[in-house]
């Protein structure tokens, strides 16, 4: 399969960027010709901000597996389209072509539709990272159901509130998933998850642990038993539903600065066209290569950049069950022998952790075959884009270090591998179509002048076809959370430098959210659950550098009651219920990697809490707190400082 629109060279990259902003429409319309429609669009955007209200190929009916599957078994159909390679390196690996895929996801199509499912109707997957769970996505895709990944770590009350939210009336899970040393038992957390819904009426189950799971009459099925009465009845091939090119394709719920997770909305024809434009030019896919990408699909990365991306330009794509240091820390390197892999995309923290185990891991293992280098899910510091760069890529290997967001879709800044240039630690300059600029604290853009860095906040200023168009069912949330702050703009929430180049640097977010371990998550979601702990009064959480994850979870926690203060108040046993509760209610993911308790949180007179004082403490940056006159009690902030961790 060949890129038409695969950009060579830099000057090509200038071009392109010149004719994306100065005529947009005409430049996707151009793009958007490379791929299959039942009937082209009548008009390629149409958008305002205010709303906000964007459409791109409108009127364009298309269904993506068509794109993903169907275009490509004429001539590759024998090509591998998905490597699976399981947890345990003592199991055997599996190979789908493109042709099996299009049989196995036809397959599930038609158990999809034997169960009731229908075009419009959202489906939760709750899965391991097996290939039954991309099988689910792409048949959800097929029939025009809207498909809603939830990743695998988080719990059951998580779970309860995605499935509210999007009324989804449908279920498909594993009875459990390895994960390292650990067996995972999904069904049982999705029974958990269940408990009072009154929307999902089947709940289809893969197996996998082979866990003992309780399965209720009328509710639950066996994949394989639905898979069996498929075949009796005689059902291959499966048409694909046609979709308008602004009906919606999945829900991914993120975290945001409000407690309630919201569910960004992506749709058929826009986010078709940006992963593949994306995938293919950022890491210069050539056919025949494999691309590993190291996310979970139940991240955006994984939706984009294992399943959609890839697929859709016939790449072959390696899906790995496990985690990088099991069973010790040399398995992505051994992965990457086996398979021969050519790019590999993975986290900033995934590296740092490995770096942590020295150059031992890497003894006997071959990565010559590497042509390409990816980060994903936050900024990289310098040493650990060093580290990457020498041991990994042998100083021979572009690094692409990509900034996006769940909301983007796609990757909207970053160098693309070998063709323009990188900067250690800079994710540097946008894409084709992407406006980005950064502005004050008023809205007002920031010029470059004569200086050498500017900073500010980053905005961007028309849409991409990869952009979100809602937050599902409420939009009002959609416009304050990204379109209401600077009037006019897509606010990203994160913080950025620019230097004379042009490059941007992403230093962070500037609302309260947290980036661990490249996972965005709210601390009004993290304080919500930890004031559900029944002795604690109040909480405040920031972030702080953590040199693995990135970013550490700092609790500040007023509690009433003496259990678990030992002799000395420092409550461990307390600390460790706290904890507890909130992996309960959202996940590991998001517990507190250090609670302090307090007396109080410094406060306005308003009561609003002055977070940025808390950041600067658990920074350990004492000295210099800025005017702290205004608050309630300025003496619990020496109180706060005396006791931190």
């Amino acid at each position: 399969m060949s890129y038409p629109y695969q950009i060579k060279t830099f000057e090509q990259y200038q071009a392109d960027y010149k004719k994306s902003i100065e005529n947009p429409e005409a430049f996707w319309s151009a793009i958007a010709e490379n791929f299959t429609w039942r009937k082209k669009w009548d008009k390629t955007l149409e958008w305002n901000f205010t709303e906000p209200k964007i459409e791109w190929f409108k009127g364009g009916k298309l269904n993506i597996t068509e794109n993903c599957l169907d275009r490509h078994l004429e001539k590759m159909g024998n090509m591998p389209a998905i490597i699976w390679e399981p947890n345990d390196p003592e199991e055997h690996h599996r190979v789908l072509t493109y042709r099996k895929l299009y049989e196995k996801v036809c397959q599930f199509a038609h158990v999809l539709k034997t169960n009731g499912v229908q075009k419009g109707d959202r489906v939760c997957i709750y899965m391991g990272m097996i290939p039954e769970l991309a099988i689910a996505v792409l048949a959800c895709a097929r029939i025009g159901a809207i498909h809603s990944v939830i990743f695998g770590g988080f719990s059951a009350q998580s779970i309860a509130d995605r499935l509210e939210d999007a009324k989804a009336s449908f279920v498909i899970t594993c009875d459990g998933a390895f994960r390292g040393a650990k067996d995972i038992p999904l069904k049982s957390v999705i029974d958990d998850a269940l408990i009072g819904n009154k929307t999902v009426k089947r709940v289809i189950v893969a197996t996998r642990t082979r866990t003992p799971v309780s399965m209720i009459k009328g509710r639950d099925v066996w994949w394989e038993d639905e898979i069996k009465n498929v075949e009796t009845l005689g059902l291959t091939d499966c048409p694909a539903e046609e979709m308008d090119a602004e009906d919606p394709l999945f829900i991914l719920y993120t975290s945001g600065s409000t407690g309630k997770p919201k569910g960004v909305v992506h749709t058929c024809g826009g986010y078709m066209v940006y992963t593949n434009y994306s995938f293919v030019n950022v890491f210069q896919y050539q056919p025949g290569q494999i691309h590993f990408c190291t996310a979970d699909i139940g991240w955006v990365t994984g939706h984009s950049y294992i399943v959609y991306g890839p697929l859709s330009a016939g790449a072959t794509t390696l899906m790995f069950e496990g985690i990088p240091t099991w069973p010790d820390a040399g398995r992505f390197w051994e992965i990457v022998d086996k398979y021969k892999v050519n790019i590999l995309y993975t986290a900033p923290t995934a590296i740092r952790s490995l770096m942590g185990f020295g150059l031992g891991p890497l003894a006997g293992k071959n990565l010559s075959s590497l042509q390409v280098l990816g980060t994903v899910g936050e900024p990289i510091n310098e040493e650990a884009w060093h580290w990457y760069d020498e041991n990994i890529g042998k100083k021979k290997c572009p690094i692409v270090d990509t900034w996006w967001q769940t909301e983007t879709g796609g990757i909207l800044i970053s160098n693309l591998a070998g063709v323009t240039p990188s900067k250690p630690g800079w994710a540097t300059l946008p894409l084709p179509g992407v406006q980005v600029t950064l502005v004050d604290e008023n809205g007002k853009e920031i010029e470059q002048g004569d200086a050498d860095i500017v900073s500010g906040n980053l905005c961007i200023k028309a849409p991409w076809p990869g952009i979100l168009r809602t937050t599902y069912g409420d939009h009002e949330r959609c416009r304050t959370n990204y379109f209401a702050t600077y009037p006019g703009m897509y606010f990203t929430g994160d913080g950025a430098m620019r230097n004379k180049e042009g490059m941007y640097r992403i230093t962070g977010r500037v609302d309260d959210v947290l980036n661990v371990s490249g996972h965005r998550i709210g601390t009004a979601e993290v304080e919500n659950a930890i004031n559900m702990h029944a002795g604690v009064v109040e909480s405040a959480v920031v972030g702080y550098p953590h040199e693995v994850k990135g970013q550490g979870i700092y609790a500040f926690v007023i509690y009433q009651g003496s259990h678990g203060q030992d002799t000395h108040g420092t409550g461990d046993l307390v600390r460790k219920d706290i904890t507890q509760t909130v992996t309960r209610i959202i996940g590991p993911i998001a517990k507190p990697d250090k609670i302090q308790f307090v007396s109080g949180l410094p406060k306005t007179r308003s009561g609003k809490i002055m977070r940025r004082i808390l950041r600067k403490i658990a920074e350990g940056e004492t000295d210099n707190l800025g005017d702290t006159t205004t608050l309630l009690d300025p003496g619990v902030v020496e109180e706060i400082k005396k006791g931190r961790l």
